[in-house]
């Protein structure tokens, strides 16, 4: 049996296949909902089952996981079982440690990839690293789905691609404006706005003096604590 995925039918026990065909949902079975890892990897993992997903642009939500209702419930009795055990418990702490060490640890290596991105002359170091800081606590926590946390992409550019996301939202009006709904257009816009802000981090790189009406120091300043 095809395990998909597919795409939510026309009504609540039915799906459709990639060839637009409708499909009634077997009536043993129930829609295992999206948000416990372990107990959907097991359940698929134990049989037939029809995975389901919606499209909305260009992200794909999962809608979960249609499986036989005796199955899921077996296996999460089974879940359940194993995670009231002492054993279980100190696993799980031990892995909230080493993924906390890992975000430590990728914070500090991405904060020093954005300082290395932006070179700034050293009489502007300060603000470099000020600006490294703001952009990696913003673009960096687990599930923010920035493009930090990719990693089809060496980290240089990632932090490139962060620093110029960062300015587009922080030193542009990028947020403000009305971009026609013209194919390409919105892509159109924001390759200009890159092009001026790497104008903008280019004069730091210079060491030219900052303007007090620089927008990249201006954004900064109202990110401080008051």
């Amino acid at each position: 049996m095809s395990t998909g995925p597919f795409s939510p039918g026309h009504s609540e026990r039915t799906v459709r296949d990639s060839d637009g065909h409708v499909l009634e949902v077997p009536a043993e079975w129930t829609l295992l909902p999206p948000g416990d890892a372990a107990l959907t990897r097991r359940v698929k993992s134990a049989g037939a089952h029809w995975i389901v997903q919606e499209k909305r642009g260009r992200k794909i939500f999962s809608r979960g996981v249609w499986a036989p209702l005796a199955t899921i419930e077996q296996i999460r009795s089974d879940l359940q079982a194993e995670r009231s055990t002492e054993g279980f418990s100190k696993r799980k702490a031990a892995d909230a440690r080493r993924r906390e060490q890992a975000q430590t640890e990728y914070v500090e290596d991405f904060t020093a990839a954005i300082v290395a991105f932006l070179t700034f002359h050293p009489i502007h170091a300060d603000l470099a690293r000020e600006l490294a800081q703001v952009v990696s606590t913003h673009a960096t926590p687990v599930g923010s789905g920035t493009v930090a946390r990719t990693r089809r992409i060496p980290i240089e550019r990632r932090a490139e691609a962060a620093v110029i996301a960062w300015m587009r939202h922080q030193t542009t009006g990028y947020d403000t404006m009305s971009i026609l709904r013209v194919k390409g257009k919105r892509r159109e816009v924001r390759r200009l706005l890159a092009e001026r802000s790497r104008e903008l981090l280019q004069r730091y790189r210079s060491g030219e003096p900052a303007q007090t009406d620089c927008p990249l120091r201006k954004s900064l300043e109202d990110k401080r604590p008051s």
